[in-house]
Order: C-alpha cells, then structure tokens, then sequence
C-alpha cells in the first residue's frame, strides 16, 4: 500500500491519496474498510475512489466529491493500471475551491503514480 498525506492544501482543504493492488470488489471493500480504520480518514469530507477489476471493469466513487472519482479513473485508464484501487481523501477547509479540486486530484492521483512506478520497477 501506498499513503501520501499532505499532498495538497488549498484554503484550508487537506488532501492525501492512498492507493495498493486489490483483488475483486471484496478487495476494493476490504481496502476502504482498512483505509476508514483510521479515524482521521473515517472523518474526512471525502474519500474519492476508482479502480479498474481484471474482468469486473471499472468501478468508481465520488463520495460527494462529483466527477472526482471520474477523474481518477481517466488516469488509471491512461496508465494501464488494473487491480489497483487509488482513493484521493479531501478534508474540506469551509472554502469551495470550485474546479480547483479536479486539479488537486489530479495532483494526488500523479504524486500516487510516481511513487507507485518507483516501488514496481524495484520489484
């Protein structure tokens, strides 16, 4: 597993991003619960998610967040990336950020893939 806090901060909104290899949507459900363990996570705004299942497709959530969880799918899909669910936590700042926070996601989403492509090509 992947976790990135403190990738983003804009008018008071937190980001971080957090993100491994699940197998099936019982893995995606698993991964969430794990993530929400910790309580700041389970208290955040929100915890935007998408991965794209060998056989299943892609699946998404915006958790609030509309046409975030979208987003990151885009990117799965333009990397190649299957079985790894990527998950961008908002901890909203009481300022709307208006289309910013596409761009903080997206922000998020390449900070999780830098570090993923590291860890990969020393495997």
């Amino acid at each position: 597993m992947v976790r990135l806090e403190a990738v983003v901060t804009d008018r008071g909104s937190r980001y971080a991003v957090s993100g491994g290899l699940v197998s099936g949507r019982a893995g995606v459900e698993a991964f969430l619960r794990d993530l929400k363990r910790e309580k700041k996570y389970a208290k955040a705004t929100h915890n935007t998610w998408a991965v794209r299942l060998s056989g299943d497709g892609p699946v998404k959530n915006d958790d609030g967040e509309s046409g975030a969880g979208a987003v990151i799918l885009r990117m799965l899909e333009r990397e190649g990336l299957d079985d790894c669910i990527v998950v961008v936590t908002r901890w909203y700042g009481g300022v709307h950020l208006g289309g910013d926070r596409f761009a903080h996601v997206v922000t998020c989403v390449r900070a999780f893939l830098d570090v993923w492509r590291r860890q990969v090509a020393h495997v």
